[in-house]
């Protein structure tokens, strides 16, 4: 006799030991067993997966509005007219405030000097430099402090101190 058919025999004499209240008992915990057991299997994660789907499709659609808005950007940079070396450092030195952003030109490349110039400001500045001097950050080297931004109040906004080079477009000194 084998061990799986012995435990079967002492399994089905203990079954019929118990009193019929208890046979009921022990089928009805058995059933909640079950059923505890397959919705923690099987439901469960199928429950959160569908509830979850609805903030997964809305995260990838910001994703891909953002990508398309970066694709449209790169289009448009791409198709934009080159300019001049000459053209282009003009256009920067006439985006460039007095003295919280200094240049000093060097060849195809520009040493940009920051003193104290806000984040908002600085962000802005080098957009404004990509696409209307088409000039690229080479190399950065900014420390990040803070300022106050009224003498009557303690917050304090993030400023930028440091220097970058800018490179130009390398296209002759004139335009064509």
């Amino acid at each position: 006799m084998s061990a799986l058919t012995q435990l079967r025999t002492q399994t089905l004499a203990r079954w019929q030991a118990l009193s019929l209240r208890e046979q009921n008992g022990v089928s009805v915990l058995g059933t909640l067993l079950a059923v505890l057991l397959l919705w923690s299997v099987a439901i469960a994660p199928a429950l959160h997966t569908l509830r979850d789907s609805d903030n997964r499709r809305t995260q990838i659609g910001l994703q891909q509005a953002h990508m398309l808005a970066l694709q449209n950007q790169a289009q448009a940079l791409q198709a934009r007219t080159p300019l001049s070396r000459d053209e282009a450092l003009r256009n920067l030195q006439g985006l460039t405030p007095g003295a919280q952003i200094q240049l000093n030109v060097q060849g195809e490349r520009v040493a940009v000097q920051l003193k104290a110039v806000p984040a908002p400001a600085l962000a802005n500045w080098l957009a404004q430099a990509r696409t209307q001097a088409q000039a690229l950050p080479v190399e950065a080297h900014l420390t990040r402090s803070q300022a106050a931004t009224t003498a009557t109040t303690s917050n304090a906004a993030v400023v930028w101190d440091g220097s970058l080079v800018l490179s130009l477009p390398n296209r002759g000194s004139t335009a064509k």
